[in-house]
Formats: C-alpha cells, sequence, structure tokens
C-alpha cells in the first residue's frame, strides 16, 4: 500500500450503558503512525469478560463513552512512524491493547508489540494474548506455585480459566477446576478434575478434593464467595482475585466493589495467618512503560513459545465475523462456550 494513501478502518463502537443490539459500526479514517506507532492491520481480536464489562459501565477504569473496545489483537504491520524499525513491516504481532481492538485496523504504540511465531494460527494466537499473559503472571509471578502443588481454578472452562489449567499442568500442577457439568469433559481434557461450580456444597467438595487445602485459589468471580476461596488458601499459599463476576449485573458504582475487595485482601494480608491474598490487575507497573512493556512482552512470547510446540492447546470457542460483534457478544455472555470468542476482521 502506498503510504500517503488513507486508511480506513471499520470500528464497533460503544456508544453506552446498551445491550449487544445497540453496539454500532462505523468506518473512520486513521491517521498516519506517530513516532514510535504502527499501524495494524488486524486479523482477529477477542471477546473478554471486560468488555462485558464495559458494556455495562461497569469495568473499573473505562474510558468515556463512546469508544472502541477490544482488549487484544492479532494482526500484520502495514505501516510504521518514525523511530521504528521498517524491518517490522509485514510481520505478524499481537499487542494487549485495553482498548480500540474491534477494529480493521488500529494504530498501536511499537513498544506494546510481540511477535507472533511463524506457523501459529492468528485466532489461535489470540486466544492467548491476554488470557495467556493473565494466567502465566497470576501462577508464576504472584502464587508462584511449585510442581507438585494443588490450586483451585474457580471457571477452568473459561478462557483464562482454560490457559491457566494448562500451564498449571505443563508446570507438575495439579488442578481443581470449577465448571458447568457441560463442561466437564473439556475441563478433563485439560488435566484437570472438575466440581460443579452450581453446587451448594461447592466449597465443602473442594476441601474434599485437596483436605489439607491449596497452594493458589484463582478466583474471579469475587462476591460472598471470595471468603470461601480464602478459606480454602492452606498456610504457605496464595488467594488470588482477578474480577467480580459476581458484582457485573450489580447496579451502583462499577468502584464500589473491587474498593471492598482491595481492603478485604488488603484485611487478610496484614493479619498474622501465613498466607497471601492478591488482586491481580495486569497493568499494574504500567508508569514504568518501559519495564512493563518489557515483562509483558517476555511472559507472552514464553506463552507462545509453549503454543507453537503444542505444549498448549488454543481453546476457540467460535469464530464470528466483526460485523457480528453483537452476536459474539451474546454468545459470550450466555455462559454456554468455552474457551474465547475470538472476532474475525
Amino acid at each position: 500500500m502506498n503510504a500517503t494513501q488513507a486508511v480506513t478502518a471499520t470500528e464497533i463502537v460503544l456508544p453506552g450503558v446498551v445491550e449487544p443490539a445497540g453496539l454500532q459500526i462505523r468506518d473512520r479514517e486513521l491517521p498516519a503512525p506517530g513516532p514510535g506507532q504502527v499501524l495494524v492491520r488486524v486479523e482477529v481480536s477477542g471477546v473478554s469478560f471486560a468488555e462485558q464489562q464495559m458494556r455495562r459501565g461497569k469495568y473499573y477504569d473505562q474510558p468515556a463513552f463512546p469508544f472502541v473496545p477490544g482488549y487484544d489483537l492479532v494482526g500484520r504491520v502495514e505501516r510504521v512512524g518514525s523511530g521504528v524499525d521498517p524491518r517490522r513491516l509485514g510481520t505478524r504481532v499481537a499487542a494487549v491493547t485495553k482498548i480500540g481492538g474491534w477494529a480493521t485496523a488500529a494504530i498501536v504504540d511499537a513498544g506494546d508489540l510481540v511477535p507472533v511465531p511463524d506457523g501459529v494460527d492468528p485466532a489461535e494466537a489470540e486466544t492467548v494474548v491476554v488470557n495467556g499473559v493473565t494466567a502465566w503472571q497470576m501462577l508464576h509471578r504472584i502464587a508462584r506455585v511449585r510442581s507438585g502443588g494443588t490450586i483451585l481454578v474457580l471457571g477452568a472452562n473459561g478462557g483464562v480459566g482454560s490457559t491457566l489449567t494448562q500451564l498449571a499442568r505443563h508446570a507438575g500442577i495439579r488442578v481443581v477446576g470449577t465448571a458447568s457439568p457441560r463442561h466437564h469433559d473439556a475441563v478433563r481434557a485439560l488435566g484437570a478434575e472438575p466440581i460443579d461450580y452450581r453446587d451448594p456444597q461447592l466449597y465443602r467438595r473442594a476441601r474434599d478434593l485437596s483436605p489439607d487445602g491449596y497452594d493458589a485459589v484463582f478466583d474471579h468471580v469475587g462476591g460472598a464467595g471470595i471468603l470461601e476461596s480464602w478459606r480454602l488458601v492452606r498456610r504457605g499459599g496464595a488467594l488470588v482475585s482477578y474480577g467480580s463476576a459476581a458484582t457485573r449485573d450489580v447496579a451502583g458504582n462499577s468502584r464500589l466493589p473491587i474498593l471492598g475487595l482491595f481492603a478485604r485482601l488488603l484485611w487478610w494480608n496484614l493479619a498474622p495467618n501465613g498466607r497471601r491474598a492478591h488482586f491481580y490487575n495486569l497493568w499494574a507497573g504500567r508508569r514504568r512503560r518501559a519495564a512493563f512493556q518489557a515483562k509483558l512482552r517476555d511472559d507472552l512470547t514464553t506463552v507462545f513459545a509453549l503454543l507453537a510446540d503444542g505444549s498448549l492447546t488454543a481453546q476457540v470457542a467460535a469464530r464470528i465475523p466483526l460485523r457480528d460483534a453483537a452476536a459474539a457478544m451474546r454468545l459470550a455472555e450466555s455462559g454456554t462456550v468455552a474457551g474465547k470468542i475470538v472476532l474475525t476482521a
């Protein structure tokens, strides 16, 4: 493409707190990439829990409406700004963007790019961008569970949960995972021991499977159940909270559930109980931008290598055209799929 030729991107716009049908489609001419930036021709982007929260105005630090959602993307570099190595042109890359990924093209900071290995399907790569970084960092940087340990993963059939389960099994860690019965075979196929998340005796059942407690519990649900998750952590172990799905549909200030969760975790950490409680935030440390980008690049490169060599299997729940983002959102929110839904540009 001629470097002076305008690039028009098709974008999905979230105009406010709307039902999935309220998502809008627009075409917009993109500016040329500035210094240190690239223009990525997007091949696939993902539907994550963050977009489900943003649709409700419930994501902790989402921008003001209207905006283009899309937490991550995979595509090819089509143009580069000044200061960017021209050899990047044509290369397939991934990026965590937080917003802006639901588009056919996007301007991205070159420092946020991570090369996608040759031979890896872009949709499969997309499933482990934000999910892979999240799972890897929670398991290895925060909980630091060693081979031979036992962990509990709430939502082991989900995008993060299925990736976390595989990474743990690859590291020699036993996994107990919650899921609805329809997904139990899929959870077993990942190497985990499934239990029904709707079972009234869920936490007792989890305790029966690991009487001495768990080296780590990974909880994206929050709400009242977070106390039960904490009680399942053995001495020397860690609770890693990374969301508040239980309050997704609760009206009111989007910050209050998270602030309440922070306060509870802080109190548990101050108590002399020999256990650790953490809230995982992918964006922690972003103010030290270069160090943040380097850590994310290292971790995602490691996850991509596991995907490329077959140690990690991509869990693609569905491939849906970008223009059908409303249908993709409805499917993601239905709770009927295992893995991650990807939008194809």
